[in-house]
This record gives C-alpha cells, sequence and structure tokens, in this order.
C-alpha cells in the first residue's frame, strides 16, 4: 500500500515537471519569448528533450515572424498525460494484485 502512495506520488510529481516544461516553452514560443535570454533557451533546450519523439508530426505555424504556434508541444502534452494515466493504471492494478495476494496469505496463516 505505501509503495503504490509512494509510486502514483512520484509519477505525480514526475508528469508535472514535464507538462510544466511543455507548457511553459508553449507560452514562451506564443508570446515571441527572445530565444537569446538565458531563461528563455534554458527552457527550450530542457524541453526539445521532451519534444524529440514527436518531432515532424505537425507543421508549426508562425505569426507575424514572431509569434509561434507549436502544434507539437500540444501533442507531447497530450501524449505525456495519456501515459501518465495509463502508468498510473499499471500501478494501481498491480498492487491490488499484490494486495490482494498479500491478504490471501495472512488468512492461511491464521488458520
Amino acid at each position: 500500500m505505501r509503495l503504490r502512495y509512494i509510486a502514483i506520488n512520484l509519477l505525480n510529481f514526475f508528469l508535472a515537471v514535464v507538462e510544466g516544461f511543455l507548457a511553459l516553452r508553449f507560452l514562451l514560443k506564443l508570446f515571441g519569448a527572445n530565444a537569446n535570454t538565458g531563461f528563455v533557451n534554458w527552457v527550450y533546450e530542457m524541453s526539445g528533450v521532451l519534444l524529440e519523439p514527436f518531432r515532424g508530426i505537425f507543421p508549426t505555424r508562425v505569426f507575424e515572424n514572431r509569434f509561434v504556434f507549436e502544434f507539437t508541444t500540444l501533442f507531447a502534452m497530450l501524449m505525456y498525460a495519456i501515459i501518465g494515466l495509463v502508468l498510473a493504471y499499471l500501478i494501481n492494478a498491480v498492487s491490488a494484485v499484490a494486495d490482494d495476494s498479500a491478504e490471501e496469505t495472512v488468512v492461511r496463516r491464521k488458520r
């Protein structure tokens, strides 16, 4: 039970960090942030690794030569959220099976 709690919390933490970086990237690109500044460049580098599996799937729209709407970032956010949900389901399913087998062991020992 405690292991499931820790695993779910770790999963939620990492998912929040990933989604946060991607959301920040999306907003900075959308509002045309200067990529030459340290913070913006750091966010782009960190989130670029997360976008790598999804590059080239969707086109990037540029408005007024400055504002960028990245469909790929939104798609990546959706996919990471779905992966997080599937992993949470699997953690719950595996820990439920482990809890059931532990209960059976306790019942057998009491007999």
